[in-house]
């Protein structure tokens, strides 16, 4: 029987949402449902000083947040909980949730929307990060002497890079489905990636013991990290519907709400002052990171931290300072979006580092090669790195596949970026989140119990190879149970390209128990003789690992994957329209699981980098998305998207399950500033994004 990991198998959930036949929220029949909808405050800073229901409700479910039950908190439970579930009087950002109606037609919740007015007194509010009083996170990382690295220095360079906030575009919107119990508990179905989040928000708002609340994620048509915290709110709303009117209450949102009123990637401010010798080698770099979190705190932090840690890219830099901050401002939470924190910095240092080899007159492959990370080497925060490090290969396989200098002394745009994203939780966050799985015998065989979600990457299948030849029994008799908190343990959330190196080695471990344990017998004839039998396998630090979170300082991850992206690129010179040719993407990520997945993985991640980079453009207005439709949101279609030549590298990490790191996130970290990059190969100086027409034609032709 051959190996089910390192072979491209089919999903597992592939079949059935080709046919039709995967139920998506809006798929599934509830007896007796109202449909919800949320009335929203229209400014962006002040008090509700009045509000006036001016239409007939009878029929009506009307909710506000003294319907909080007693015991229950207003709130919605993250890593800071200022978030109120619904307006009390202050208002913080314009779409705030205010007030809540039901009703069974879901065609009369028009009536709402007109039929209400509120009146606010205004405050002024800020809407600039650089002026804002008020920080979520603040946060300092120090190596070496940064001023002797400076009084070491030949020259000097500076530069400020800025990169605008991004629309998650999931194909499914937001939607919920609330479920009241009789025993006074309450069930939600959603649209979601992490059932235990939610799971906490609603027994927290409620005040409910959590055996009392039940989250069951239903198919889910992709997250990207727009379904990671804010499916707390939705489902909050949803259960106060449900609560007070004792049915069932469905909440979804249309395209407009969810894109004005859901969290963005965080918009970012970097400034790079860095020290180097003249023949190339980096000696230190002061680095500032200013990130806009938005009106509430929401996942700032975490988003803050991973930026702040990957700000000194993948480069050997004695003298080393990043200083971070992500402020308030009043517009609506950002939260996180794939990469969350690392796009944005690696974006910044890459670009830097082409103006350094500009300066130099050297070609920017040729600095990367000089200052690339090796094994041996320790990051920015002290940590040193393995074996499985990787950045010289990805950055010569790149090169020589992609023809960079031939074509770019052939006169094409070229870019090059090379990059690192480490893969799970930073820091102690593993230890904290001490994940739990479950692997059973079955009628098939062997059933895998985790809560880790399925949102289009591939979960499902991936977990199942795992456990298949962690048993070795076929890949087809393995099922992986759907994530609902009354049956499944917490694994964890769906975040942090955590998913297959940490949870898939914990399925790996408990899957091996199991079989250690079924005396010799095939799963399912053990069940078929002493029913279910299970094993249990909870995270344990690695004792290597250490890290000091006050200091920022250590191991922050296991380890890394690794990645190079070359950009091939056109510049229309009428319209100034970027086209990107081609990318050749080669990315390091450990034993590769299923091919086909990952190769989905990093096109579908750099296609979403390069529509970051050139036409993804969220316009604020007062606080307030103003394009929230995708007729003035841009994303790439496959009319728009480039070709890809896509290279899989293999440098095993000895923790990971066969060798297995991470791979959801590393493809956002490195197509935008090849775009980019490649833009400066044609003479356009371009430190922003994106790269509008309007912007590249205000850039100009220089060098």
């Amino acid at each position: 029987m051959p190996p089910a990991v390192g072979r491209s198998l089919a999903r597992v959930d592939g079949r059935d949402k080709v046919t039709g036949r995967a139920l998506y929220l809006d798929d599934l029949h509830f007896p007796g449902l109202l449909h919800g909808t949320t009335v929203r405050a229209p400014i962006a800073s002040g008090e509700l000083v009045d509000r006036q229901v001016l239409f007939d409700t009878s029929g009506f479910i009307q909710v506000d947040y003294t319907d909080v039950p007693a015991g229950g908190k207003n709130l919605v439970s993250c890593i800071d909980m200022d978030q109120p579930a619904l307006v009390e009087r202050i208002v913080r950002h314009p779409e705030e949730p205010v007030l809540l109606f039901a009703h069974e037609s879901r065609e009369r919740l028009l009536e709402v929307h007109r039929g209400v007015k509120l009146v606010f007194a205004e405050t002024e509010p800020v809407f600039d990060p650089r002026r804002s009083p008020r920080s979520f996170k603040d946060i300092l990382i120090e190596k070496g002497d940064l001023d002797a690295g400076f009084s070491q220095a030949e020259l000097v360079l500076e530069g400020e890079y800025s990169t605008g906030a991004q629309e998650h575009v999931y194909i499914e919107n937001h939607a919920v489905v609330a479920v009241p119990e009789p025993d006074g508990g309450m069930t939600v179905y959603g649209s979601l990636q992490c059932p235990y989040y939610v799971h906490k928000a609603l027994y927290v708002l409620l005040g409910l013991p959590p055996e009392k609340v039940r989250v069951v994620q239903t198919e889910t048509g992709g997250g990207f990290g727009g379904k990671e915290d804010y499916p707390s709110i939705i489902s909050a709303h949803a259960a106060l519907l449900a609560r007070k009117a004792g049915r069932p209450v469905k909440i979804a949102y249309d395209r407009q709400e969810d894109m004005v009123a859901t969290t963005k990637r965080h918009p970012a401010i970097v400034r790079h002052r860095t020290g180097f010798q003249r023949d190339g080698t980096l000696v230190c770099s002061d680095v500032d990171v200013l990130m806009d979190g938005g009106a509430y705190c929401t996942l700032s932090p975490v988003v803050l931290s991973r930026g702040c840690i990957h700000a000194a890219g993948a480069y050997r830099i004695p003298h080393v300072r990043i200083r971070g901050r992500a402020a308030m401002t009043n517009t609506p939470p950002n939260g996180a979006f794939r990469g969350f924190g690392a796009p944005q910095t690696l974006f910044a240092v890459e670009v830097h580092l082409d103006r350094i080899a500009e300066s130099l007159g050297m070609d920017p492959v040729a600095l990367r090669r000089k200052n690339a990370l090796r094994p041996g080497d320790t990051t920015a925060t002290g940590q040193t790195l393995g074996e499985d490090s990787s950045a010289h290969e990805c950055l010569e396989v790149a090169v020589a596949r992609s023809g960079y200098f031939e074509k770019k002394a052939a006169g094409k745009g070229m870019g090059v970026a090379l990059f690192l994203h480490g893969a799970g939780f930073t820091g102690a966050g593993e230890v904290k989140l001490a994940s739990v799985v479950a692997v059973e015998t079955c009628a098939r065989g062997a059933n895998v119990r985790v809560a880790s979600t399925e949102i289009g990457q591939g979960t499902r299948t991936i977990l199942a190879q795992l456990c298949a030849d962690a048993m070795d029994i076929p890949f087809a008799e393995v099922e992986v149970s759907a994530a609902d908190t009354a049956k499944v343990p917490d694994s964890g959330p769906t975040v942090a390209s955590r998913t297959c190196m940490v949870v898939g080695g914990l399925v790996q471990r408990a899957a091996r128990e199991l079989s250690e344990r079924l005396g010799g017998l095939h799963p399912r004839a053990h069940f078929e003789l002493h029913g279910r039998t299970e094993a249990f396998a909870q995270y344990e630090k690695p004792p290597e690992i250490v890290w000091d979170d006050a200091l920022y300082k250590g191991d922050a991850y296991g380890t890394y994957a690794w990645g190079c992206d070359v950009a091939e690129v056109e510049v229309d010179p009428v319209t100034y329209e970027v086209k990107p040719v081609r990318l050749t993407c080669v990315q390091e990520i450990g034993k590769v699981v299923n091919p086909m997945l990952a190769a989905g993985q990093i096109e579908g991640g750099t296609a979403q980098a390069v529509g970051w980079a050139v036409s993804e453009e969220v316009v604020m207005r007062n606080g307030r998305m103003a394009n929230g439709q995708l007729t003035n949101y841009i994303i790439p279609t496959s009319m728009d998207a480039p070709m890809f030549d896509t290279v899989m590298l293999e440098n095993p990490y000895t923790r990971g399950p066969h060798g297995a790191k991470g791979v959801g996130e590393l493809p956002m970290d490195g197509g935008a500033s090849a775009v980019i990059n490649a833009l400066r190969s044609l003479g356009y100086d371009l430190r922003d994004i994106p790269a509008t027409p309007e912007r590249v034609a205000a850039a100009g032709k220089v060098g």
